[in-house]
């Protein structure tokens, strides 16, 4: 027996087709609640997913830590690249 069809609604935008991307935008909640609702998701869904696992190791906390270096070079590059050793002739 197939299942039964979910509602463009309550779908992923992984599992929605091109032609059905408006229809799924439109039907978002983006008030000021909808949004902190839908950030508050995603992170316990990360947290869920990469930090409060079983068998988990130190994968989370080095994604974590990873992009927060990442970041942190990006935001001082200017800087760095200043500072680099340049040859004098």
């Amino acid at each position: 027996m197939a299942d039964k069809p979910v509602p463009i609604a309550e779908r992923r935008l992984l599992d929605v087709k091109v032609g059905q991307v408006p229809a799924w935008l439109t039907s978002r909640d983006f008030t000021p609640n909808g949004i902190i609702a839908g950030i508050r998701k995603g992170y316990n869904g990360y947290y869920n997913k990469y930090i409060n696992v079983r068998k988990g190791g130190i994968g989370g906390l080095t994604m974590l830590l990873a992009g927060y270096v990442v970041l942190s070079y990006v935001w001082e590059y200017d800087h760095i690249k200043h500072d680099r050793s340049k040859k004098y002739h």
